[in-house]
Protein backbone atom coordinates (compact mmCIF):
# COMPACT_ATOMS: atom_id res chain seq x y z
CA UNK A 1 0.00 0.00 0.00
CA UNK A 2 1.41 3.43 -0.60
CA UNK A 3 0.64 4.73 2.63
CA UNK A 4 2.58 5.41 5.68
CA UNK A 5 2.36 4.94 9.14
CA UNK A 6 3.91 6.88 12.05
CA UNK A 7 3.61 5.18 15.18
CA UNK A 8 3.05 8.26 18.28
CA UNK A 9 3.94 6.93 21.73
CA UNK A 10 6.72 5.57 24.13
CA UNK A 11 9.39 3.24 22.05
CA UNK A 12 10.03 1.44 25.11
CA UNK A 13 7.49 -1.17 26.23
CA UNK A 14 5.37 -3.58 23.97
CA UNK A 15 3.30 -0.60 22.84
CA UNK A 16 4.89 1.21 20.07
CA UNK A 17 7.18 -1.72 18.38
CA UNK A 18 3.77 -3.87 18.43
CA UNK A 19 2.46 -1.68 16.69
CA UNK A 20 5.56 -0.72 14.34
CA UNK A 21 5.35 -4.82 13.73
CA UNK A 22 1.30 -4.26 13.01
CA UNK A 23 1.71 -1.45 10.41
CA UNK A 24 4.99 -3.48 8.85
CA UNK A 25 2.58 -6.71 8.65
CA UNK A 26 -0.20 -4.69 6.77
CA UNK A 27 2.35 -3.72 4.44
CA UNK A 28 2.67 -0.03 4.49
CA UNK A 29 5.04 1.48 2.58
CA UNK A 30 7.23 3.41 5.31
CA UNK A 31 6.72 2.89 8.86
CA UNK A 32 8.37 4.87 11.22
CA UNK A 33 8.46 6.63 14.72
CA UNK A 34 6.39 9.75 14.69
CA UNK A 35 8.77 12.51 15.44
CA UNK A 36 8.14 15.71 14.44
CA UNK A 37 4.83 17.04 12.25
CA UNK A 38 7.28 18.65 9.70
CA UNK A 39 8.70 15.25 8.69
CA UNK A 40 5.34 13.74 8.40
CA UNK A 41 4.75 16.34 6.20
CA UNK A 42 7.65 15.76 4.14
CA UNK A 43 7.28 12.24 4.14
CA UNK A 44 3.18 13.14 2.90
CA UNK A 45 5.02 14.20 -0.46
CA UNK A 46 5.91 10.30 -1.11
CA UNK A 47 3.50 8.39 0.40
CA UNK A 48 0.26 10.55 -0.09
CA UNK A 49 -1.36 8.61 2.78
CA UNK A 50 -0.20 8.79 6.04
CA UNK A 51 -1.82 7.27 9.10
CA UNK A 52 -0.75 8.32 12.84
CA UNK A 53 -1.18 4.99 15.09
CA UNK A 54 -1.15 5.74 18.86
CA UNK A 55 0.46 3.06 21.45
CA UNK A 56 -1.72 2.78 24.49
CA UNK A 57 -0.89 4.99 27.58
CA UNK A 58 -1.13 5.30 30.85
CA UNK A 59 -2.20 9.16 30.71
CA UNK A 60 -4.52 9.27 27.32
CA UNK A 61 -4.01 13.70 27.80
CA UNK A 62 -0.85 13.19 27.08
CA UNK A 63 -1.43 13.03 23.76
CA UNK A 64 -3.38 15.92 23.11
CA UNK A 65 -0.78 17.86 21.83
CA UNK A 66 0.65 15.43 19.54
CA UNK A 67 -3.24 15.17 18.22
CA UNK A 68 -3.50 18.89 17.98
CA UNK A 69 -0.54 19.50 15.87
CA UNK A 70 -1.66 16.96 13.33
CA UNK A 71 -5.23 18.59 13.63
CA UNK A 72 -3.64 21.96 13.08
CA UNK A 73 -0.99 21.33 10.17
CA UNK A 74 -1.39 23.27 6.96
CA UNK A 75 -0.76 20.16 5.32
CA UNK A 76 -4.80 18.52 4.50
CA UNK A 77 -2.33 15.33 4.01
CA UNK A 78 -1.62 15.47 7.78
CA UNK A 79 -4.40 17.61 9.30
CA UNK A 80 -6.95 14.83 7.49
CA UNK A 81 -4.87 12.02 8.19
CA UNK A 82 -6.20 9.08 10.32
CA UNK A 83 -5.56 8.78 13.63
CA UNK A 84 -5.84 5.56 15.90
CA UNK A 85 -5.58 4.69 18.54
CA UNK A 86 -4.54 1.06 20.34
CA UNK A 87 -6.23 0.80 23.42
CA UNK A 88 -4.93 -1.83 25.63
CA UNK A 89 -8.36 -2.71 26.83
CA UNK A 90 -12.04 -1.25 25.60
CA UNK A 91 -12.50 1.99 27.58
CA UNK A 92 -15.57 4.38 27.45
CA UNK A 93 -13.55 7.19 29.18
CA UNK A 94 -10.59 6.34 26.79
CA UNK A 95 -12.80 5.95 23.79
CA UNK A 96 -14.66 9.35 24.75
CA UNK A 97 -11.24 10.97 25.48
CA UNK A 98 -9.99 9.77 21.96
CA UNK A 99 -13.65 11.13 20.35
CA UNK A 100 -12.33 14.71 21.80
CA UNK A 101 -9.11 14.86 20.62
CA UNK A 102 -10.68 13.71 16.95
CA UNK A 103 -9.69 10.09 16.65
CA UNK A 104 -11.01 8.45 13.89
CA UNK A 105 -10.62 5.15 15.31
CA UNK A 106 -10.00 3.43 18.51
CA UNK A 107 -9.03 -0.51 18.31
CA UNK A 108 -8.52 -2.11 21.80
CA UNK A 109 -6.64 -5.62 21.98
CA UNK A 110 -6.47 -8.12 20.96
CA UNK A 111 -6.47 -6.30 17.74
CA UNK A 112 -7.27 -9.89 15.79
CA UNK A 113 -8.10 -10.34 12.10
CA UNK A 114 -10.46 -7.38 11.71
CA UNK A 115 -7.88 -5.22 12.28
CA UNK A 116 -6.76 -4.63 9.16
CA UNK A 117 -10.59 -4.42 8.24
CA UNK A 118 -11.04 -1.37 11.15
CA UNK A 119 -8.21 0.16 9.62
CA UNK A 120 -9.15 0.04 6.00
CA UNK A 121 -12.27 1.66 7.01
CA UNK A 122 -10.49 5.14 6.50
CA UNK A 123 -9.78 4.90 3.00
CA UNK A 124 -11.94 4.87 -0.09
CA UNK A 125 -15.00 6.27 1.08
CA UNK A 126 -16.54 10.02 1.54
CA UNK A 127 -15.97 11.01 5.66
CA UNK A 128 -17.40 14.20 6.76
CA UNK A 129 -15.54 16.21 9.39
CA UNK A 130 -15.78 19.47 11.12
CA UNK A 131 -14.06 21.87 12.85
CA UNK A 132 -15.23 24.75 15.67
CA UNK A 133 -13.23 26.41 18.07
CA UNK A 134 -12.86 23.47 20.04
CA UNK A 135 -13.22 20.62 17.96
CA UNK A 136 -11.81 19.41 14.83
CA UNK A 137 -12.20 15.55 13.54
CA UNK A 138 -14.62 13.28 11.94
CA UNK A 139 -18.56 14.07 12.60
CA UNK A 140 -19.68 12.11 15.64
CA UNK A 141 -23.04 13.54 15.87
CA UNK A 142 -25.77 11.07 16.20
CA UNK A 143 -25.84 9.54 12.88
CA UNK A 144 -29.91 9.26 13.29
CA UNK A 145 -30.75 12.48 13.50
CA UNK A 146 -31.92 14.35 10.28
CA UNK A 147 -28.64 16.88 9.20
CA UNK A 148 -31.75 20.06 10.20
CA UNK A 149 -32.10 18.30 13.74
CA UNK A 150 -27.98 18.15 14.17
CA UNK A 151 -27.06 21.54 13.21
CA UNK A 152 -29.86 23.28 14.88
CA UNK A 153 -29.27 21.34 18.08
CA UNK A 154 -25.26 23.67 17.53
CA UNK A 155 -24.81 27.26 18.04
CA UNK A 156 -21.87 29.10 16.90
CA UNK A 157 -19.37 28.75 13.78
CA UNK A 158 -18.45 25.52 12.51
CA UNK A 159 -16.65 24.62 9.00
CA UNK A 160 -18.07 21.38 7.45
CA UNK A 161 -15.79 19.24 5.63
CA UNK A 162 -16.49 16.36 2.88
CA UNK A 163 -12.92 14.28 2.34
CA UNK A 164 -11.96 10.62 0.51
CA UNK A 165 -8.48 9.44 1.17
CA UNK A 166 -6.81 7.14 -1.55
CA UNK A 167 -3.46 5.59 -1.21
CA UNK A 168 -3.32 6.58 -4.83
CA UNK A 169 -3.91 10.81 -4.29
CA UNK A 170 -3.87 11.11 -0.59
CA UNK A 171 -6.68 13.48 0.46
CA UNK A 172 -9.29 15.03 -1.24
CA UNK A 173 -11.15 17.41 0.48
CA UNK A 174 -14.68 17.82 -1.76
CA UNK A 175 -15.71 20.35 0.52
CA UNK A 176 -15.23 23.05 2.31
CA UNK A 177 -18.29 24.92 4.61
CA UNK A 178 -17.82 27.57 6.76
CA UNK A 179 -21.29 28.11 8.78
CA UNK A 180 -22.80 30.39 11.14
CA UNK A 181 -25.34 29.09 13.58
CA UNK A 182 -27.49 31.02 15.82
Amino acid sequence: MNASAFVVGPQSGAGAPALIELAHALGFAKVAPFGTRPAAEKQAMTTPLVFFFFAAVGNLRSLKPTAEAIRQSRSSAIRFAPMIYFARKPDLDIIRGCIRMGFDDVIAVPFGEGVNERIMRQVGHMQVYYETEHYFGPDRRDRNATRQEAVSSAAGEYRRYEIVRSAEKGIDVLHDDFQVVV
